[in-house]
This record gives C-alpha cells, sequence and structure tokens, in this order.
C-alpha cells in the first residue's frame, strides 16, 4: 500500500536516514522503534508529506487517507469540546448541500441527453456512494462514544477547549484522527497523556481497526497488545522484525551480539591487514601483494554499531542556593479559572530539600498547582506563599511553547548562558546526548524526546534552588529516563515532580500529593509505600474512575472467632503456612535478582542489553510484590 523506496534525510552535513526502504501493507500494525532522534516522527513527516526526502521517493495510491497524531501540536480555541470534535464531519455536511444542489438543478433542467447533464448526473451517483458508505450512526453519536472512550464526562463536552490541560486537548486532537476514519493511522506517542482506562480502550480500538497503523510509543505493554511488527530505525538504517515488541527486544539482542561479533572480526582482519602493508609497502618483491590489500580495504564495506547506545553518561546541576526552610505553603486553598474549581481547601506544604511528587488524575489540579507556585495563576481562594530566597526553575509540558523554532540546539543555550558556564555548553549538550552535528540541529527538526532533553539542559544553566518539572519524561527514552533520574537524585534543592512513571519517582520521591475529586491528600513515604497502601499495582490505576477502595478489616464470625482461639493444627493451617514458606523464598529469590540487575544498570558491561535488563527488572518487582501482598494477607489468617 506504502512503499518507502530508497529515501535518504540529510541535515547540512548530519544523514538522518539513509537509503532506507520498507513497505507498510494494508491493516498492518507496525511499532516504529528507535532512541530519541533518530529519524521516527521525521519518517512520519515524510509520509504525511510535511517533510520531503532529499533523495528517494515514496510511493502510495491516490486517495489514500492518512490520520496523523504528532508529538506536538497547535490546539484549537474558541468551541466546546463536543464542536470541535464535530468538525471531522464537515465535509459531510459540504456533500449534503451539493446533494441538494444538484438535485435542484436536475429538476429544472430538461437537457437529458447533454454531456453536462450526464456529468450532474455522475457527480450525484458518486456523492450517494459516499453518503451512504459512511452512514449508520449519527456523526454527534460518534463523537461522544469516542470522546467518552478516551476519558471525557458527558457535563464536560460543552466546556470550551482551552479550559482543558494541554493532555486533554491531545485527547481531542486524537478523537478528531480517529473519527475521520483514515485508511493509515500514524501515531507519534499518542499515551503520554491517557489514563489507564482510555489506554485500554484505545487497545481494543486499535486491535479491530481495520487500517493500517504505524505506532512510536515508549509503552511496551500497549506496543505488544495493538503491533505484530515491530521497524527499529538505528544509526539512520532501518531493520525489520516482523514480531512484536518484546520479541523484536529479545531478537535486536541477539543481532547486536552478532554484528559485535562481526565487527570485532572485521577489525582484527583490518589490522592484520594494514600491518601487512606496513611492513612489506617498500618491497618491490610484495608490491603487487600491497596494492591488492590496499585496494581490499579500500572497497571494504566497514561494519558500525551503535557504540553509544549504551555509554556510561552522567550529569549534575548546579549546587542550589540555600532557600528558607519552607520552600511553598498553601493555607485553605481553592484554584481553578473562571467557571471552574479544581480542587478547593486544601492544605499544602513543601520544605527545602524535599523530594515531591503530585499525583493523580488527568485534570485534577497538578499543572494548575505548578502554574500557582510559580505566579502564573492566582488561586481563588485561601492564602499560596513562596518562602524566602525561593528560585524556582519551571519546566513546561509543552516545549513547543518555550523553545524558539529557529534557533539550533547550541544557540539555545548559549543565548541565556554568562559568565564561566558557556565554556562548558558543549559538554552541558553532551550529558543530555546532544553530540557532535546535533548541536547545530534547528529546533524546530528536534524529536518530542530531543526537545524535552534541550528543555531540561535550559534548567541547568542557572542555579535554580527549586526545579518545579511537569511530566519531564513524557518523551524521553529508558536511557534518558535514568541520566535525569540520576542527576535529580544528586540535586541538593527542592523538586516538584508531576509524573504517571513509576519507575521514575521510585527512589526519587520521599513524599507525595494526590489530587482526587477536588482534594488534595498528603502522602508521606515512598511510591510503593503509597501504591500498597491503596492497594494499587501501578500510579496508572489512578487514572480508574473507581479506584479499589481501601480494604477495611472484615470482622470475623462466631466460628472463625472461635478457630483463631483454637490455633490448632489443622490441615488447612498447614497448607497455609507451606504457602507462607514458599512466599518468603520466592520473595527473597525476587529481591536478590532484583539487587543483581540494579548493580548491572549501575554499571553496564558491553553486552548487557539495558533495555532487557530493566524489563526483568521491572517483572521480577512486580511479581516480588504480588507475593509480598499475599504474604500479608496469609500471615493475618495464620496470625502471624
Amino acid at each position: 500500500m506504502i512503499a518507502i523506496n530508497n529515501v535518504t534525510v540529510a541535515f547540512g552535513g548530519f544523514t538522518l536516514l539513509d537509503n532506507i526502504s520498507f513497505h507498510i501493507s494494508e491493516n498492518e500494525h507496525i511499532a516504529l522503534v528507535g532512541k530519541n532522534g533518530a529519524g521516527k516522527s521525521t519518517l512520519m513527516k515524510l509520509l504525511t508529506g510535511e517533510q520531503s526526502p532529499t533523495s528517494g521517493h515514496i510511493d502510495m495510491p491516490s486517495g489514500l487517507q492518512i490520520g496523523y497524531l504528532p508529538q506536538i501540536m497547535q490546539h484549537n480555541k474558541g468551541r466546546s469540546v463536543i464542536d470541535e470534535v464535530m468538525t471531522v464531519f464537515d465535509h459531510l455536511h459540504g456533500m449534503e448541500a451539493e446533494l441538494e444542489r444538484i438535485t435542484n438543478q436536475l429538476g429544472e433542467r430538461t437537457d437529458y441527453e447533454s454531456d453536462d447533464y450526464a456529468r450532474l448526473i455522475a457527480r450525484l451517483n458518486e456523492i450517494n456512494d459516499r453518503l451512504s458508505l459512511e452512514s449508520g450512526e449519527s456523526p454527534r453519536v460518534q463523537a461522544e462514544r469516542t470522546l467518552a472512550g478516551l476519558g471525557f464526562k458527558t457535563e464536560e463536552l460543552e466546556r470550551r477547549t482551552e479550559t482543558f490541560s494541554q493532555g486533554w486537548n491531545m485527547r481531542i486532537e486524537l478523537a478528531k484522527v480517529l473519527l475521520s476514519r483514515p485508511d493509515v493511522l500514524l501515531l507519534d506517542e499518542p499515551t503520554n497523556h491517557l489514563d489507564i482506562e482510555s489506554i485500554e480502550w484505545f487497545e481494543d480500538y486499535l486491535k479491530s481497526y481495520r487500517g493500517a497503523v504505524l505506532l512510536v510509543s515508549h509503552d511496551r505493554k500497549f506496543l505488544d497488545t495493538v503491533t505484530s511488527r515491530t521497524v527499529e530505525i538505528l544509526l539512520g538504517h532501518i531493520h525489520d522484525y516482523k514480531v512484536p515488541y518484546s520479541q523484536y527486544v529479545a531478537l535486536r539482542a541477539e543481532r547486536i551480539a552478532q554484528q559485535t561479533a562481526a565487527y570485532e572480526n572485521q577489525q582484527r582482519m583490518i589490522e592484520k591487514t594494514e600491518d601487512f602493508i606496513n611492513r612489506f609497502r617498500y618491497k618491490p618483491t610484495k608490491s603487487n601483494q600491497v596494492q591488492s590489500r590496499i585496494k581490499a580495504l579500500e572497497r571494504l564495506d566497514r561494519i558500525e554499531i551503535d557504540e553509544t547506545d549504551w555509554a556510561k553518561i552522567s550529569l549534575r546541576f548546579p549546587p542550589a542556593e540555600r532557600s528558607g526552610d519552607v520552600v511553598f505553603k498553601g493555607e485553605d486553598l481553592t484554584v481553578g479559572y473562571p467557571g471552574k474549581v479544581v480542587f478547593s481547601h486544601a492544605g499544602i506544604e513543601i520544605k527545602r530539600g524535599e523530594k515531591v511528587a503530585l499525583i493523580g488524575r488527568n485534570g485534577e489540579g497538578k499543572t494548575t498547582l505548578m502554574r500557582v507556585m510559580t505566579g502564573e495563576l492566582a488561586p481563588i481562594s485561601g492564602e499560596a506563599r513562596i518562602g524566602h530566597n525561593v528560585h524556582i526553575g519551571y519546566y513546561a509540558q509543552n516545549q513547543e511553547d518555550i523553545l524558539d523554532k529557529n534557533e539550533t540546539v547550541f544557540g539555545t543555550l548559549d543565548r541565556i548562558a554568562t559568565g564561566d558556564i558557556r565554556t562548558r555548553l558543549r559538554d552541558i549538550l553532551g550529558a543530555f546526548l546532544f553530540k557532535g552535528e546535533d548541536i547545530d540541529k534547528k529546533v524546530s527538526v528536534l524529536s518530542g524526546g530531543e526537545r524535552a532533553r534541550l528543555g531540561m539542559a535550559k534548567l541547568m544553566l542557572q542555579p535554580y534552588n527549586v526545579l518545579a518539572l511537569d511530566e519531564p519524561t513524557n518523551h524521553m527514552d529508558i536511557r534518558s529516563k535514568d541520566i535525569l533520574k540520576e542527576a535529580l537524585r544528586q540535586f541538593d534543592g527542592t523538586l516538584i515532580v508531576v509524573s504517571h512513571d513509576r519507575g521514575f519517582l521510585e527512589g526519587l520521591v520521599d513524599k507525595l500529593y494526590e489530587f482526587r475529586d477536588g482534594r488534595v491528600k498528603e502522602h508521606l513515604g515512598s511510591v510503593s509505600d503509597f501504591l500498597e497502601k491503596r492497594k494499587l499495582e501501578n500510579l496508572q490505576e489512578l487514572e480508574r474512575r473507581y479506584t479499589p477502595a481501601e480494604k477495611a478489616p472484615q470482622k470475623k464470625s462466631a466460628a472463625q472467632e472461635e478457630y483463631a482461639v483454637r490455633k490448632s493444627d489443622t490441615k488447612q493451617q498447614r497448607k497455609l503456612r507451606t504457602r507462607v514458606d514458599y512466599l518468603e523464598k520466592e520473595i527473597s529469590r525476587r529481591e536478590a535478582r532484583m539487587a543483581e540487575i540494579e548493580k548491572k544498570l549501575a554499571n553496564p558491561g558491553n553486552n548487557d542489553d539495558i533495555l532487557e535488563l530493566t524489563r526483568e527488572y521491572l517483572e521480577q518487582q512486580r511479581d516480588r510484590d504480588a507475593f509480598f501482598q499475599e504474604w500479608g494477607e496469609l500471615s493475618e489468617q495464620l496470625d502471624i
């Protein structure tokens, strides 16, 4: 259906995509993967025609409809949610109006044998055919059902789009793309702003979607659920795997191992050949052999491997100037917008040096609170105070609104850098994975992940003592997240972060504020402590409209009371004790393996697959948590 033929994309002296070719078949669901900046978003723009290749061409049938959801987009204002989504059906209204005009003309004309009359009849039939194909449910019903699947409540459909956060506006754009029913869906990180219920609905939608799908996402489970083929962009080249993402990870590890072995063998051969040339270059009796080997080296197709993929890179935020003991305090705080209260009567206190996470369902007020902290928004009532000598560095979700698209990566930092730090700009950019020609790229051509890293790099140029980060990892791959997390762990100031990423927050924050149903509640401790208390598997579970209630102690029956008093060693108790012993051993095994993986992730070797290690770590952690929960329940029954 779509053929990418020998396509190259180059910027100045930098080649992003190098003579790539592959084919997208009808109804095929493909995951497009690769590290940030590899060219995934660029490839999608090539398919939509927003960008042209330097060489090569893309072939597709005429009239093919493509629906594209980019990472970064402009949101329309001035309409209600439902009215904005209904604009997708404007073409139907146009066809209906044209149908009426043609019908009126045919009723007035008598030149039944003319070519013009025949053309009108043909157009009338064409419009009727198209309208019949799209008939069925009314457009309004389709729009409301799709918006409900994406998490909108009925009472929110009449609210104007500008009263919603960026994440909710992205859902509006996604609804429009889906309702347009294109032949091909191009989705660039569509789940970044979706809650768990919306993701589950979206997974079901895509599984039954009959068109082709090309999808970029860092959500492994989502990719495994909705795709059956994985196309990797690596060093400008395409590697095509006819398997879902998890199987691709295993096959990729094998390929890299084989590639590394082939590279090492080739390097040994090159070294021996060069040694022969150097030894006999000036011996007449060996001249033919020397020249033959020189030509052989020139013709040699050199094997390349992504040597910098897992290089150990670290960065540090500058030392933070001491602030007052209380960084921010909100008393009886009610916050919102005209006609809309987001949360009310909140008590919030953040002290110097604390690392705090703001968690909860989208639209409950996390970003709104950050706007209050930075002075962008005044509270409706109550008091919001910033502490003494507090300097806040704010990272907003949408870097599109902050970065100058016409500036280069280097120029973005150079414009605001002062003093000695200007001599360290290349080092800072290198720590954020901008190497070589990367620093000369225009911001306009950067991927979402690269813009996220560049926006974070800007924060390092001033010694802020408070960092307020709103979804900083949304567009980052696993490697970038790890680098940022370690830098934030070492940061000696105060951190306030909005995130749904449990792995990122675990071991980073020591206090959480939960935003739920218009209220804000403080939780002391780690993310794991919070999830265990709420009986949740992950932070995405908070996004469910109906979260599991905390279990109340169940009153024991008279028989149970008698059983507990007797504590006889019955067969049932023996079974429970056996199961408890087994769980304790399994918990210990999981924790031991997690400790081994943590050591490898802290200092990975050349043959260590970070993605695979991370996957295994999360699986071990999930199993351990499940075993621990069961152990606690059984231990309570045994009164251990």
